[in-house]
């Protein structure tokens, strides 16, 4: 085992940058990973490349994994309404529209699949339980149970070497992320937030994602520069 090589889930949005940024900054050497699930816009995926070669990646992966089948999901089924204009009050109370169901624990097993083969004992995923829009796949629970998974589900665990399950950003408000952005130098108007940007990746300013973001940069004190 390799222990200080990691594998960090990369979206392309401002939390899983910050993750990687918070990955290098610890002397992992870091292999990103994104995965086009079917999510209803590519940009994320364009950014996410970006943003793994600015931040010191050592190596980035794109995996194409079709998760429009299951439906039930705004960000996959281009039929179903984005939530928009919603309140704090609305955001912070039950599961929005837009939770793929079981998306995290699929992503999870992907980048612990490559964490395995390459050696690496170390996987990071850049979840909040604080601003979170209710996912029940960004509690600190869930990823409790999945590190259990991964040492009696993998060759590496029944060997010895379990898989830690690095969240760093879980118990951070969106505020806190953006300053610890800043405060690594990512370059945040490349990350792409918004659930439904235009085609040049103009955020929309009223969905959830978006709402969250705003309220971030607002609480820190900055302007966002993704919105020009």
């Amino acid at each position: 085992m390799i222990c200080r090589r990691a594998v960090v889930l990369l979206s392309g949005g401002l939390d899983s940058a910050t993750t990687l940024a918070m990955a290098v900054r610890e002397g992992f050497e870091a292999h990103a990973l994104t995965v086009a699930y079917g999510q209803r816009h590519a940009l994320e995926v364009e950014r996410a490349a970006c943003l793994a070669g600015t931040l010191g990646a050592a190596s980035h992966r794109v995996i194409e994994l079709d998760l429009r089948f299951p439906g039930a999901s705004s960000l996959t089924d281009p039929t179903l309404e984005i939530p928009r204009s919603r309140t704090d009050r609305e955001i912070a109370t039950g599961i929005p529209s837009t939770y793929v169901p079981a998306r995290n624990t699929v992503l999870l097993s992907l980048g612990l699949s490559w964490a395995e083969s390459l050696g690496a004992g170390d996987l990071f995923i850049g979840v909040t339980s604080i601003d979170s829009s209710g996912y029940p796949d960004c509690r600190p629970e869930f990823l409790e149970a999945f590190e259990r998974l991964a040492y009696v589900g993998t060759r590496a665990g029944t060997e010895g070497h379990a898989l830690r399950i690095h969240a760093p950003l879980i118990d951070l408000s969106k505020a806190d992320i953006v300053r610890k952005a800043l405060e690594l130098g990512v370059d945040l108007s490349v990350t792409l937030s918004c659930y439904a940007p235009s085609t040049d990746g103009a955020p929309c300013g009223e969905c959830d994602a978006c709402r969250l973001r705003e309220r971030g940069f607002r609480d820190a004190g900055f302007e966002d520069p993704a919105r020009g």
